[in-house]
């Protein structure tokens, strides 16, 4: 039984890495999708974020929550991706699933996020990787996590 967070600064890759791993095989939850938030970045909805730990021995979750500590007990692994903020501004400028950090007022915010936000996840990590990294590599360190 191994339940994996993936959180990280946006543009760090997370849902790229989701994405991978579901192309092998892998049980995922992508919370910046299908209402785990209000739709604007908020808070997980506590009660469904417990359901699917409660109810799925095996899932990859990835997202970034002022909530997701709550559920640290619950996750075998907490995983950060990291990168430099200027790779994660060139990340979410060329991103077109996604239309967050378009604006100048989001990239300010993802600035103010990698100082703030990024340390306080990486002091609860069980493991940070290098974002920079090829994806099928982090996939496999991420897999790794899994045996």
């Amino acid at each position: 039984m191994t339940r994996v967070l993936i959180t990280g600064i946006s543009g760090a890759g997370k849902s790229t890495m989701l994405a991978e791993l579901a192309a092998r095989g892998h049980r995922v939850v992508d919370t910046d999708y299908d209402g785990w938030t209000d739709g604007n970045g908020g808070p997980w909805d506590e009660e469904r974020m417990s359901r699917l730990l409660g109810s799925e021995h095996d899932v990859i979750v990835s997202g970034t929550s002022e909530n997701q500590g709550r559920f640290y007990d619950r996750f075998t692994h907490v995983v950060l991706l990291s990168a430099p903020v200027d790779v994660l501004l060139e990340r979410v400028r060329q991103r077109v699933n996604n239309p967050y950090g378009h604006s100048p007022a989001q990239q300010d915010e993802i600035r103010d996020n990698a100082i703030a936000i990024e340390p306080l996840l990486r002091a609860s990590a069980t493991l940070e990787l290098d974002a920079q990294l090829p994806v099928p590599d982090l996939a496999d360190a991420i897999e790794s996590l899994l045996e």
